[in-house]
């Protein structure tokens, strides 16, 4: 389908969507319009999925246009939601009886969170891959939180990760602690797996997903509790190809062959290089929005394991080499289905759960 046809197609959708909202006369009908015309499988939610399959010329145009739609639609949804709830309290007002011969209300089914959606879907293109999912602890030391991932006692680096420290004091040096990031658990890996052979431990190819929590200030891409999903790999001859390989066939995996991705120069004291894996902005087209800040969305760090790390997770980094990667489901969710603030995963709000 041309870039024409689609941005027609986006109008018949709008057109169609405030038409239908028109003849909303309830809100239980109200909810089925938000779901036909604003849910996970409407025809404009459609549309963001498959932006990736376009050429970078129509991304920015088909993608600017579906922002417009689904905003248009969401703002006659507030509009009409508030013209219904008066309707029904001054209804309710004229009429204090109550009929209880009328048959209950149904039960809801409940359903996944869409954060658990994407990282199930995580799994699975990584298990296809050959990794294996390795969960570790959320409460950490911070001998493993920091000093074994190279931060020692006083480095300046620790200021890049406000922590939540749960006991001090008496502890000294190795405070009790939430962790800041999965990648603790790389530690934990590499030693469980290095004590079946401690002279020549096995290669290690793991996904470690988890909740990690820092004190920021929250805006529409930062939260103070967050998942992650940490991807490690060790053994002999890994290179940073192999990295650059396994991120950006997992773009092309999550959205479609045609989809932009870049790395650029980081730095983390854990890896040696460093760089930070970025996925072009489908919401704005790649000219910048408040969930991108500049045309690109940062997807998670990465880089080759430290030479440290991996003598601290008992292997010899003269024989072995690896990389590791921390990625944001939340933030790959938002670029798959068009949520432009990060804050509604945790919200509760079933008025963005009930469209996944």
């Amino acid at each position: 389908m041309s870039e024409l046809d689609v941005l027609k197609e986006l109008e018949s959708m709008r057109m169609a969507g405030l038409e239908a909202l028109a003849k909303v006369e309830n809100e239980d009908a109200l909810q089925a319009w938000r779901t036909a015309f604003l849910g996970r499988s409407a025809p404009v939610m459609q549309v963001f999925q498959k932006l990736g399959s376009y050429a970078a010329e129509e991304r920015k145009e088909i993608g600017q246009a579906a922002n417009e739609v689904k905003v248009a639609l969401e703002g006659a949804y507030a509009e009409r939601l508030s013209e219904l709830k008066e309707r029904a309290t001054a209804a309710a007002l004229a009429s204090e009886s109550l009929d209880v011969t009328l048959p209950g209300r149904p039960v809801v089914q409940g359903r996944l969170h869409p954060d658990t959606q994407m990282l199930r879907e995580l799994f699975s293109v990584f298990g296809e891959m050959g990794f294996q999912v390795y969960r570790s602890r959320e409460v950490e030391t911070d001998e493993f939180n920091f000093q074994l991932l190279n931060f020692p006692v006083g480095h300046p680096a620790r200021d890049m990760q406000d922590t939540y420290f749960i006991e001090a004091g008496e502890r000294g040096d190795n405070p009790i602690l939430l962790r800041t990031h999965t990648s603790p658990g790389q530690i934990h890996a590499m030693q469980e797996a290095a004590a079946t052979n401690p002279t020549n431990p096995p290669p290690v190819r793991i996904v470690l997903p988890g909740m990690a929590y820092r004190y920021e200030q929250t805006d529409a891409r930062h939260e103070t509790q967050f998942d992650q999903i940490e991807g490690l790999a060790v053994g002999p001859g890994i290179t940073f190809t192999n990295l650059k390989a396994t991120l950006s066939d997992l773009a092309r995996r999550l959205f479609g062959e045609n989809v932009r991705t870049r790395f650029r120069a980081s730095y983390f004291p854990f890896t040696e290089p460093s760089a930070e894996f970025d996925i072009e902005c489908f919401l704005c087209g790649g000219k910048g929005c408040p969930v991108c800040g500049g045309g690109w969305l940062e997807i998670g760090g990465c880089g080759m394991v430290h030479p440290n790390v991996l003598r601290n997770g008992g292997y010899d980094p003269e024989r072995y080499s690896g990389f590791a990667f921390g990625l944001g489901p939340q933030r790959i969710a938002m670029l798959r289905y068009g949520i432009n603030d990060i804050r509604y995963f945790w919200e509760n709000d079933l008025r963005f759960l009930e469209q996944f």
